[in-house]
């Protein structure tokens, strides 16, 4: 359903409601003013004739005895007479009626509703001595009179609506037609295009959504220019394995053909494998980064401290003195964080084994584990190695940036360090030391 058709309904079917209501009760006071100007008109009447009748001298026929049919009137305004004389407290004798009107000589005193030959009459009694003048009209005449007030009223306000709903049909077209500039323009934007939007003459309403949209375009362009430069960074270190391997091969190749040649051989060999696995590492990592960005966070905790020895006894193999260079301390009561012991491991193992790569190897690692104030802990890693800059720090977390490429690597261990303490609403940050090196510091909250 569009956004047109859909504020047509709700505020079409809003106003259709409070105006049918607002209509229902003018239409009832209206038929409730006109019945009660009706029944004025009748004791109207009667008290009209009774002022007549009291003027008039009582003819000499009318005696006790009397029983002459009544005389015929004509009536006018549709208002039927009776003017009867009372011949005791219960019985009555008409004198005067209506020609073709009710018999009216048992109507009750005051208002009343009855029915003569098949049919409602409302009726009003009034008595004075012994004269009763009693006044009706039919109820199918007011009813009649109702209809007509209510097809005089009905047909306009009906004109009325549906006027108004076509009019509200242009005025929210017209109110819409911001969004609909937007919309042609996101529709003509060709793919790859990172100009700001043109300027929209906007409603004040809709400037937070024009906002949100150009926020929106931005960042969309910069993921964009982010997978490019991964896509470009990624290419160029896989090319650089790739060729070494496929040198070594061809190496291999020619000193299998030749003799005496096991030497040259294994050499080759020995670096083709070589370069078999830190292909494989950079494409471990790769997955590592693209989990991280997809997959939902588990909700798990770990020991950081069981975590940092578990990564130093994980890198041995790697660093066969490793136990003389990397010292452990610990502060206070560590708790345990809210971080899946995985990736927990992977973060402090690619600390530890960047240490190690940039620091001389008679220079020691300290891994420090406290508590850093209320519900965090932090897992610190200092090397007296080379250090970097604040411009360096600030881009040592972007994929595949590297200082220094004669060191072994990928350049994706810190932004797979960093990527996990975001993800976990923990931070990452490189630091400086007081004296020669650098400080990596994670925080997780407990």
């Amino acid at each position: 359903m569009s956004l047109r058709v859909r504020l047509l309904l709700i505020i079409g079917l809003g106003l259709s409601i409070l105006w049918t209501a607002v209509a229902g009760w003018m239409f009832l006071d209206a038929r409730q003013s006109l019945r009660d100007a009706l029944d004025n008109r009748l004791a109207a009447s009667a008290r009209m004739v009774a002022g007549m009748v009291a003027q008039l001298p009582e003819p000499a026929y009318l005696s006790a005895s009397d029983s002459r049919k009544p005389f015929d009137v004509i009536a006018r305004d549709g208002v039927a007479c009776e003017v009867s004389l009372l011949r005791s407290q219960i019985t009555a004798q008409a004198i005067v009626r209506t020609a073709g009107g009710p018999d009216l000589t048992e109507a009750i005193s005051g208002f009343g509703t009855h029915m003569y030959g098949k049919k409602r009459w409302r009726t009003y009694m009034l008595r004075q001595g012994n004269i009763q003048i009693a006044t009706a009209d039919s109820m199918d005449t007011r009813e009649a009179l109702i209809k007509e007030l209510a097809l005089s009223a009905g047909v306009p306000f009906l004109v009325a609506l549906f006027g108004s709903l076509i009019m509200l049909w242009f005025c929210i077209t017209h109110g819409i037609a911001p969004l609909e500039r937007v919309r042609d323009i996101l529709a003509k934007r060709k793919p790859g295009d990172d100009s700001p939007l043109a300027p929209i003459k906007a409603p004040l309403e809709l400037q937070p959504l024009l906002n949100t949209i150009e926020q929106l375009l931005e960042r969309l362009q910069g993921a964009i220019l982010r997978e490019r430069r991964f896509t470009d960074n990624a290419a160029h270190e896989l090319r650089t394995p790739l060729t070494g391997i496929k040198t070594h091969i061809q190496v291999a190749g020619l000193a299998a053909d030749l003799p005496d040649e096991n030497k040259t051989l294994k050499a080759a060999l020995d670096k083709a494998d070589y370069g078999v696995l830190q292909l494989q590492g950079i494409l471990d990592r790769l997955l590592s980064l693209a989990r991280l960005d997809e997959d939902a966070v588990p909700v798990e905790t770990s020991d950081p401290l069981e975590v940092v020895h578990t990564a130093t006894e994980q890198l041995q193999a790697s660093y066969p003195d490793l136990s003389n260079r990397v010292l452990i301390k610990e502060q206070g009561v560590i708790a345990c964080v809210n971080v899946a012991r995985p990736l927990l491991l992977s973060a402090t193992q690619n600390l530890i084994d960047n240490a190690l790569r940039y620091t001389p190897g008679d220079k020691p690692i300290i891994v420090q584990i406290t508590q850093a104030g209320t519900g965090r802990i932090r897992i610190s890693v200092l090397d007296e190695g080379p250090g970097l800059n604040a411009h360096d720090r600030a881009h040592a977390v972007n994929r595949f940036w590297r200082r220094d490429r004669s060191v072994p690597g990928s350049g994706l261990g810190l932004s797979i360090v960093d990527a996990i303490a975001r993800r976990h609403h923990g931070t990452f940050e490189l630091l400086k030391r007081a004296g020669p090196g650098l400080e990596a510091r994670m925080e997780f909250p407990i």
